[in-house]
């Protein structure tokens, strides 16, 4: 590590690493700067001007604080550390006439803005702007942008501080955004006013400072101070990213990320973001029975009789959905356990073994995969099944790693060396691999693992990772999937054998069709395959109805809040679990979540560790020969996903408009 420099910044001196900029510094010392394009996570554009500072002894007037580094200051009068001042007559002076700049052609429509309460532009006014303007020429008009269902534009309030431009380059990945034009006429747009073919582009309505990039779904509903704001985590996919939900009244409003370095960074999918539209559609709020091959509305008390009587005597098996918290799935097996039947969570086939964590989670973080020098991508498409976890991909790939690819390809929005499509590809990469010291990470996705030779397939990933050095992550597509596999819901046989029970209860598994036959119950929180099938069913609460605990893909247990209450006479999934184990005369030993938890976390130690990614033995599978054949793609469609996602009309017009992209003819078509 480089040796610390000492500077002065405002009468305080402080030690930083001499390639830390002097915005970085000074929030080291705990001295705000004011900033409209510099982002942490962006490159440094040092085009709004408004992190001016003063250096003494340097040039007569101020510098920007983003773009210079503190190695670049000269020292003192007889090597005294180099001095900045934050406040001074003349930084007050530059920062009022670079506010005055930017307001000459803004609209100032702060009371219809939805970025009005939460602008940067605003609070900056107030902060450090006057409150006049010498400026009487009329104000500047620019066309709005058409960019797709999920952001509105209203581009006269832009100030070009290309935040969105860095963004969709870097980090998205996608060449769409840019700057044209001088002066006056200068403006952001698209390239030929095309789309933004990205799962991230949300991210821009964060990014933005100003009310030029708004969330159009959210535009005009809601004010930020109606709204409650509950910190959860995301269960669209198995990243757990961190999120917050805005409610007002019993209705999501919004949801908006949470900065989490290890998980998500601050950045989530467009599918995370916009589809709680999908909690208030399509839900199943009363009991159903079926009665002469109809389902017909019951009471709790007739659906639990309907229970009771069909599991007399008759052998049971649980399934465990993808969006169920770890509570719901240790509520379930110790349920169906006490009526002697087993409960399964592979509802896909995934060939994972019970019992050996470093097979099923692995033992690489996150994290890891930002100092990854090789990326080895086996049977996975990240930029479906965890975009954010892409983009932690695409900043390794730029940081310089290399990426190999065993599966089919497609565009994940950085470049990568095929080795092949299938299984004999990645017997011949295992031959073929060499020890090193640079460090690596091997990603094995589910299209690769629900295959019948699955766990060949996974011997050969993990004698991958042990050969070259590398770590191994096992990346899921259920965010229920890595807590339930904790718990030990599994079954010999896996889901074939559940599905051979004659009562099954469903737990939420909508993704698998159960023949016809076995009696099956299904309790979840949406009308989709799941409760088309069922017998029974029993209304349950969504993610943001109830607390939770989801273990992400890397084995990190996540707290989710409750944000709302389940509408009608849905009830907390483990609350209906521990009700119905009374009306079968096995009452679980649990009265509340906290007693739950309590159990489950002496059943499963790690359980109760929340946020903290516990260190795997590395046990590697006895090496078997998979047979030939390419490996499937896990998630066929991004946007329709699980219950939640298809209940959503802003999903089902995204699918279409991706699967139109898709089958578009060629010019030469």
């Amino acid at each position: 590590m480089s040796e610390l420099r000492k500077i002065i910044i405002d009468d305080r001196e402080i030690e930083v690493p001499p390639a830390m900029t002097l915005i970085q510094a000074c929030e080291e010392a705990g001295i705000e700067i004011p900033r409209f394009c510099y982002h942490e996570r962006l490159s440094i554009a040092g085009n709004c001007r408004m992190c001016l500072v003063e250096v003494v002894g340097g040039p007569p007037k101020p510098a920007a604080s983003c773009a210079m580094q503190v190695k670049d200051l000269r020292p003192g009068p007889e090597g005294a550390p180099p001095v900045i001042r934050t406040n001074s007559p003349m930084v007050r002076k530059a920062r009022e006439g670079v506010m005055e700049f930017l307001l000459i052609n803004h609209p100032l429509d702060c009371p219809i803005c939805d970025q009005g309460g939460e602008c940067d532009l605003q609070d900056q006014a107030m902060a450090y702007g006057v409150d006049f303007s010498r400026y009487r020429e009329p104000k500047r008009a620019v066309e709005d942008l058409d960019l797709g269902p999920l952001v509105e534009t209203h581009m006269t309030r832009c100030i070009s501080c290309t935040r969105c431009v860095r963004f969709t380059s870097e980090v998205a990945g996608v060449m769409v955004m840019g700057q044209t034009g001088r002066g006056e006429d200068a403006e952001i747009t698209t390239y030929l006013g095309a789309l933004i073919d990205s799962e991230l582009q949300g991210n821009i309505i964060d990014l933005c400072p100003v009310g030029a990039l708004v969330s159009k779904p959210y535009a005009f509903t809601a004010r930020p101070w109606e709204l409650k704001k509950t910190e959860t985590v995301d269960v669209m996919d198995a990243l757990g990213s961190n999120i917050r939900v805005d409610t007002k009244g019993r209705e999501v409003m919004r949801i908006l990320p949470r900065e989490h370095h290890g998980v998500n960074e601050e950045w989530i999918s467009d599918k995370t973001r916009f589809v709680w539209d999908g909690l208030r559609r399509q839900r199943l709020d009363r009991p159903y029975v079926r009665k002469d091959g109809k389902l017909t509305p019951a009471t709790w008390s007739e659906a639990f009789a309907a229970v009771k009587e069909a599991m007399a005597g008759k052998s049971v098996a649980g399934l465990v959905g993808d969006l169920a918290p770890a509570e719901a799935a240790f509520a379930l097996k110790s349920l169906i356990e006490g009526q002697g039947g087993t409960v399964e969570c592979r509802t896909d086939g995934a060939q994972l073994p019970a019992g050996n964590r470093s097979a099923y989670v692995g033992t690489a973080t996150i994290e890891d995969i930002d100092l990854a020098r090789r990326i080895w991508l086996i049977g996975t498409n990240p930029r479906a099944e965890a975009p954010v976890l892409n983009a932690r991909i695409r900043k390794a790939w730029l940081a310089g790693a290399d990426v190999t690819r065993v599966g089919a390809p497609v565009d994940l929005t950085y470049d990568v060396a095929e080795a092949g499509t299938g299984a004999d590809a990645l017997v011949g990469l295992v031959e073929k691999a060499e020890a090193s010291e640079a460090p690596g990470v091997v990603i094995v996705g589910q299209g690769a693992l629900t295959s019948a030779d699955g766990e060949a397939v996974l011997s050969q990933a993990m004698a991958l990772a042990a050969k070259t050095g590398a770590g191994l992550l096992v990346l899921h597509t259920a965010s229920a999937r890595v807590g339930a596999m904790d718990l030990g819901c599994v079954t010999d046989g896996g889901v074939a054998a559940a599905l051979g029970a004659e009562v099954i209860y469903n737990l939420g598994a909508d993704e698998l069709d159960i023949p016809a036959g076995p009696f099956v119950i299904y309790q979840g929180s949406h009308g989709d395959r799941g409760a088309h099938r069922a017998d029974v069913i029993l209304p349950a609460a969504a993610w943001t109805e109830e607390p939770g605990i989801f273990v992400n893909t890397e084995g990190r247990p996540q707290l989710a809040l409750r944000a709302g209450f389940p509408p009608g006479d849905a009830r907390e999934n483990w609350a209906i679990l521990r009700a119905l184990s009374a009306e079968l005369g096995k009452p679980l030993p649990f009265d509340s979540i906290t007693q739950l938890r309590r159990a489950m976390a002496v059943a499963v130690p790690h359980l109760g560790d929340i946020d903290l990614v516990a260190e795997n033995d590395w046990q590697p599978l006895p090496p078997a020969r998979p047979g030939s054949g390419d490996f499937a793609n896990a998630v066929s469609d991004f946007y329709l996903t699980n219950p939640v996602a298809r209940a959503s009309t802003l999903m089902g017009e995204l699918a279409a408009q991706a699967k139109a992209r898709r089958n578009a003819p060629l010019a030469a078509e």
